[in-house]
Formats: structure tokens, C-alpha cells, sequence
């Protein structure tokens, strides 16, 4: 849940990003922990966006020189940034799985009602299930390697991976994008009762704590991950996986700025 006055300043941001960068905003979303639902009290507010300039800026011999994101510092924990139209959907036909999650994030700030959805639409078409996999076995491997092999350990990283090693148990089970709710993901291991156990005792330690506090490793967490990770050595090594064709995303970039041309 996101307070009024935070969100009327985020999105009036948002507005002065479209005005200074004179571009449009078709889609705002929440994407970090408070999207993901195990926020601190002091957690940032990760603010991401999707954006299109006017058509006439994307016919150009140097749009590959151009830049296409934006970028603020962090003020007032508010972190905010966004990626132009066309790098996004480039992303998406590499089951970029970033995008894939602020598609389905449940705090959206900014909607046309179009991007979205319509991208949506084209995620059992575009979507690799193998990609995601490996890209979230490798972001739960870094993380319980680098924060969680100590005797003292920061609280949130078991969440960085917990949440990618159950969103592999949701892609092999479900075979389609994880949600990126983290009581939908639990589920999955709710039968277990000593690590849901464990898990809520650590979420509700996690609501009241500071953004970096340490504390003791905790034996039952880490016993799971570490079976995880053995497990899912079977995958090898990264596979580029099916290349699904491009030509639904370019009818839905031509879609987006044709609208965008109507509206000027």
C-alpha cells in the first residue's frame, strides 16, 4: 500500500519526467520490495516506467546512439526510472525478466490501458520459461553466496533468494511467469511447515526492522536454499532457449506510436 502523499509525488514526477524528456508514459509501476510484498519500514520506492518519444524521433540515422532510458538519483527514497518503448519490447523478446515482472506488478501508478495489457497478451507467445529459469537460479546463487554464508547475514538478501529459487518452482510446476507477490510464491512450500514457519517469522521481522540489519543465519532457510541450488544444477549451463518470432512485438511498437501520433 502506498500512502497518498508518496504517491501524488511520484506521480508528479512522473509528469515532469514526461514534460522534461518530451516523451509519453505508458505504463508506472512499483517493482521492488513493496510491489513484492516484504518491505521494510524505511524501504525505497522503486518507481519504473515505460515511455515512447513521438514516432518522428525513432526515424532517425542515429537512434542507436540515442539514449533510451532515464535515470534520477534517489531523493527522499523515492528511486525512479524508466526505459524508452523500443528497448523494452527488445528486452521482452529476450524474456527480459525484469519487464516480465513489472507486467504483473500489483501497485501500477500509470496505465494506458493499451502497453500493457496488449503486452501481456503476447507473454505465452514471447515468454521463455528456460531463460526465466536460469536467470533466477543465477540471481539466488550470487545472493546466497555474497550475504547469506556468514554466521551474521542481512536480513532482506534471504528474500533476494527465496523469492527467485520459488519462482523457479512456480515456472517448472506452472510452466508460465512467476508472480512476483511473494505470498503466492510461498504457497508452493506451505506444506512444509517448519520453513513456513521460518519464512513468516522472517516476514514479519522484516516489516518492523531497518532496511540493513543483520542478524544470526537462519539453519532451516539456508538448509532449504542450499538443496534448491544443488537441484537445480541439472539445468548446466545457460541455454539461449526458443526465439519467438518479433513481428507481434513490432505490430504492437507501431500500435503504441501510431497512438501516441493520434494524441499529439
Amino acid at each position: 500500500m502506498i500512502v497518498d502523499s508518496v504517491k501524488k509525488e511520484i506521480l508528479k514526477r512522473i509528469k515532469n519526467a514526461e514534460i522534461e524528456h518530451d516523451v509519453k508514459v505508458l505504463y508506472a509501476i512499483e517493482s521492488g520490495s513493496r510491489a513484492w510484498g516484504f518491505e521494510s519500514s524505511n524501504s525505497d520506492y522503486d518507481v519504473r516506467f515505460i515511455y515512447t518519444h513521438p514516432k518522428d524521433w525513432y526515424v532517425s540515422v542515429d537512434l542507436e546512439e540515442k539514449r533510451d532510458v532515464i535515470e534520477y538519483d534517489i531523493i527522499d527514497e523515492i528511486d525512479i526510472n524508466g526505459w524508452d518503448v523500443r528497448k523494452a519490447l527488445r528486452l521482452f523478446w529476450k524474456s527480459n525478466s525484469a519487464l516480465v515482472e513489472w507486467l504483473q506488478s500489483p501497485i501500477v501508478y500509470v496505465d494506458d490501458n493499451h502497453f500493457a495489457p496488449q503486452a501481456r497478451n503476447l507473454l505465452d507467445s514471447i515468454y521463455s520459461v528456460e531463460k526465466g529459469i536460469y536467470h533466477y537460479r543465477s540471481m539466488a546463487k550470487t545472493n546466497y553466496r555474497g550475504y547469506l554464508k556468514s554466521s551474521l547475514v542481512p536480513i532482506k538478501k534471504y528474500f533476494y533468494v527465496l523469492r527467485p529459487l520459488l519462482s523457479i518452482m512456480w515456472l517448472e510446476k506452472y510452466n508460465q511467469p512467476a508472480p512476483i507477490v511473494f505470498d503466492q510464491l510461498r504457497g508452493l512450500v506451505s506444506e512444509n511447515q517448519e520453513l513456513d514457519e521460518e519464512i513468516s517469522k522472517l516476514l514479519q521481522r522484516k516489516k518492523i526492522s531497518k532496511e540493513k540489519e543483520i542478524a544470526p543465519a537462519i539453519p532451516v532457510l539456508n538448509r532449504f536454499i542450499e538443496n534448491e541450488l544443488n537441484r537445480l544444477e541439472k539445468y548446466g549451463e545457460k541455454t539461449k532457449g526458443q526465439v519467438s518470432s518479433i513481428s507481434s512485438l513490432n505490430n504492437l511498437f507501431h500500435e503504441v506510436l501510431a497512438q501516441v501520433d493520434s494524441n499529439c
